[in-house]
């Protein structure tokens, strides 16, 4: 048995020792790390790691000398217990004859401070050993330890756990429940005695179901352990069907600019229950200033790493915490613990220095002469009487981490019994995993009764109470489980008791009282009236919202595109220096008529444009306003009509730029008296009564009218014209696309004709912007809440009506005001140029 064991040890750490250098007789301690600790010798030795101070202070740098270790503050004695508990189960197997006879245990704890740092020197020690030197050629040999007890934060088991795991170190954790963890490919050697965050956050959910919170705040610390439960938490709130208010993660730096921010967010927000999955050091200076700013109203629900912290349940925080709801792992019941508790003494081995932090801070003493701001501490004399307090040191009335550590301690010893067990020659394990292969067999049940074993990811079976905080006689916290969570059982959620617990959110009026909560997301008014016992839902009707006191209903806001509104007066503006810029421009065309450049562009057209144009500029006025019925009727029928009226003069224009270099052709002249005047002024007429009769039959079946929205915002209305029927309004603008196209066309094809007199060129242009701001316009109208879709719609006529006016007219204009009239028509030879100008003349009579 002892060949097997020793097997097993070498090869557990065959390589840790290979960061010594190679010396010719034997390996050196590289470093050694200032650490507090415990240590007991023996046969075979565990390691723990432990949170025995919340703080780690770093000495300022002054890079000239080396720097002094870092050191922790503020002693944590419910931390020490679990160390103490971890050493008293080492002394209890030892005591046992049927658990490793022949073999006693020896332990070595250390103290991380709640620092990734600390936490990782520590397992290093462990692991390597504190020895300045032994002899060994190769610098190899069985481990210092067999195994690790710890680490109970996530991001340092993390990190510790990718080291040693390489080596298999066995790693039991016994309050590390990040989910990441049970991912055996990456972690391989470790282990925990407490559920995986996966199973927290279910039960969780289940408690929000049963008393049906949908809409929380969420806060979690800036660790591993912190945001992947905030990943997990926020699926399992979509499978839900709940919604998140707010997520904040609380800083690890304690900086005061950001706890004021995260509490502006907290108070600001509608929700009343607030989620919190973070431990213990990042939550203290947020409950600090929730003290300090008298933050009352929020039903607060916590994880695991904080619903038993004996230091929230205190007086001081009563008023903010009570009716607290939690997540907390089994209680257990130690027999004998107590007892071993009180008969701790002090120690003068510097192995052993935690043993006398923790006697100066529970006596307030110190073992060295020293003045405390201005006073002289009394001196330890080491035989102070532990009976005498009553800290949470001593109090093992609801042990959960240290029951946890207490089967850690088992689990291990339980596998290296089965080690021993093993014949040579016929062991199962492999390569250098022995210790780790038993870990995954463990199976016993521990003298509280319950069964312990890890599943393949290493992960204990989840069970959680459901704590509850209540005032107590002396004004302090009195924790009481009201419910059981049970992921292997087929009912989910026991709660013993059959009303549900106490909260801020849910208790009933006290008689002579009154109470008005809004129920949050909704419309609701929640009112305890005076002289009842009994909270009432009243609903505010559809065109009224609560008021900030959420006490009564008051009508809601009513928003429409207004003239007043700063975004009505730019586009009330816009419209109407579109119709001066086309009535001057129209008036610089009446005073030239009779220019080249006014007669071979057929003035009888540019002159139907601008009317056209015109209309467009002014149809947005029906727009903006507050909505009628007339208003809504016209609005898009004036839009259509003009749009036509428009593209159709567009067209016939592209039309008989082409009929015209046709009849300057021997061969194309019979094609001007298909085309004349009056089949131009037919061709408009004809395609803007379609658009007319569209109109019409619009507005005589399903006319649009006036109408209030409450779904893009529920404390406001939004008046809107609702569209009537959306098939004929998708005719109105298919139609208005049609007629675009096909000018497009037609203009594009003919672009390559004698500069000298083509418009198609900028009728090309023209189209080509109108189309642009209309296919941008129909993703944009859809994503457009209230009175932002109609901003749209208006933007893009002014755009597309911009587009035509400056395109098509603002080259005539320049040539007419600038160019004296001298134009480009006047280069062309002599015959040529007289046969054109008979073919426009003859067009415009």
């Amino acid at each position: 048995m002892w060949i097997a064991l020793n097997i097993c040890l070498y090869l557990s750490l065959n390589y840790v020792s290979a960061a010594s250098i190679l010396r010719p007789h034997n390996c050196q301690l590289q470093g050694r790390f200032r650490i507090n600790g415990v240590y007991q010798d023996g046969d075979v030795i565990l390691g723990g790691l432990f949170e025995v101070h919340l703080f780690t202070v770093f000495p300022e740098l002054s890079f000239r000398t080396e720097p002094d270790p870092p050191y922790c503050e503020k002693f944590n004695m419910e931390s020490f217990q679990h160390a103490q508990t971890m050493a008293y189960a080492i002394d209890e197997i030892n005591k046992n004859p049927n658990l490793l006879p022949n073999i006693t245990l020896g332990y070595h704890l250390y103290d991380n401070c709640v620092m990734l740092g600390m936490a990782f020197r520590a397992a290093i020690s462990l692991a390597s050993g504190t020895e300045e030197s032994f002899s060994n050629l190769n610098c190899t040999g069985p481990p210092p330890v067999i195994g690790i007890v710890g680490d109970p934060s996530s991001t340092p088991s993390i990190a510790i756990s990718s080291v040693l795991g390489l080596f298999r170190v066995p790693i039991i954790s016994h309050y590390a429940t990040c989910s990441c963890l049970s991912d055996k490919t990456k972690y391989p050697s470790f282990f925990r005695t407490i559920p995986s965050d996966a199973f927290q956050v279910r039960a969780m959910v289940q408690i929000l179901r049963h008393f049906g919170w949908t809409w929380v705040g969420l806060l979690y610390s800036d660790d591993d352990y912190g945001i992947y439960a905030y990943l997990s938490f926020k699926q399992e709130m979509q499978l839900f069907g709940g919604c998140v208010a707010f997520s904040e993660i609380l800083p690890n730096d304690n900086n005061p600019r950001n706890i004021q921010r995260i509490m502006g967010v907290i108070q600001s927000s509608t929700a009343r229950v607030v989620v919190v999955f973070s431990t213990l050091s990042y939550l203290l200076p947020l409950m600090d200033a929730v003290v300090l700013q008298n933050l009352t109203g929020r039903q607060w629900i916590a994880s695991e790493a904080w619903a038993t912290a004996p230091v929230f349940q205190t007086p001081h925080f009563l008023p903010f915490l009570r009716g607290t709801l939690g997540i907390a792992i089994r209680r257990g019941e130690i027999q004998g613990l107590y007892e071993f508790l009180l008969h701790l003494r002090p120690s003068n081995d510097p192995k052993n220095n935690m043993l006398r932090i923790f006697w100066e801070n529970m006596f307030l003493c110190s073992f060295e002469t020293e003045i405390h701001e201005q006073q002289i501490k009394k001196v330890c004399t080491g035989q102070e009487d532990l009976k005498a307090t009553y800290t949470t040191y001593t109090d093992v009335s609801g042990l959960r981490a240290a029951y946890n550590v207490y089967k850690a301690v088992y689990a291990l010893a339980h596998a290296l019994h089965d080690l021993m067990q093993c014949e040579e020659g016929r062991g199962p394990f492999s390569g250098n995993s022995c210790l780790v292969h038993y870990l995954k067999k463990v199976n016993f049940t521990t003298g509280f009764g319950d069964q312990v074993s890890f599943d393949k990811n290493g992960d204990a079976l989840a069970i959680y109470d459901v704590l509850n905080w209540h005032p107590s006689y002396d004004g302090s916290v009195r924790v009481q489980a009201v419910g059981v969570v049970n992921e292997g059982s087929t009912t989910g959620m026991v709660w013993c008791l059959f009303q549900p617990p106490r909260s801020v959110c849910s208790e009933s009026c006290p008689p002579g009282t009154r109470q008005a909560t809004r129920k949050v997301g909704s419309h609701f008014l929640l009112n305890s009236h005076l002289l009842t016992d009994a909270i009432e839902c009243t609903v505010c009707p559809d065109e009224f919202w609560s008021n900030p006191e959420k006490d009564q209903c008051v009508p809601k806001i009513v928003e429409f595109l207004s003239y007043e509104d700063p975004l009505g007066i730019s586009l009330t503006t816009a419209s109407l220096l579109g119709t001066c810029i086309c009535a001057v421009v129209m008036v610089i065309f009446c005073h030239h008529h009779n220019t080249p450049i006014v007669r071979a562009n057929n003035s009888e057209l540019s002159f139907l444009l601008l009317l056209s144009l015109k209309m467009c500029f002014l149809c947005v006025l029906l727009f903006i306003g507050q909505p009628q019925l007339w208003t809504c009727q016209l609005r898009h029928a004036v839009f259509g009509i003009s749009f036509v009226l428009c593209i159709s003069s567009i067209l016939v224009k592209t039309m008989v730029v082409i009929a015209v270099f046709k009849s300057s052709r021997p061969e194309g002249r019979s094609a001007m008296k298909w085309f004349g005047a009056a089949q131009q002024r037919c061709t408009v007429l004809v395609l803007t009564a379609l658009q007319v009769v569209i109109c019409a039959v619009w507005l005589s079946t399903a006319s649009p009218t006036p109408h209030k929205n409450n779904q893009y915002i529920r404390s406001k209305i939004v008046y809107e014209c609702a569209i009537g029927s959306v098939a004929v309004f998708s005719m109105l603008l298919g139609y208005i696309g049609l007629l675009a196209a096909v000018s497009f066309l037609l203009a594009f094809l003919v672009r390559n004709l004698p500069d000298n007199f083509n418009e198609a060129k900028f009728i090309t242009f023209s189209m080509l912007i109108f189309c642009a701001v209309w296919i941008a316009f129909v993703p944009a109208y859809v994503s457009s809440p209230g009175k932002y879709a109609v901003a749209v719609e208006i933007f893009a006529i002014l755009a597309s009506s911009f587009g035509l006016l400056v395109a098509i007219f603002a080259p005539k204009c320049y040539i007419i005001l600038l160019r004296n009239y001298v134009t480009p028509w006047q280069q062309y030879p002599t015959k040529r140029r007289l046969h054109t100008s008979e073919s426009i003349h003859s067009f415009n009579s």
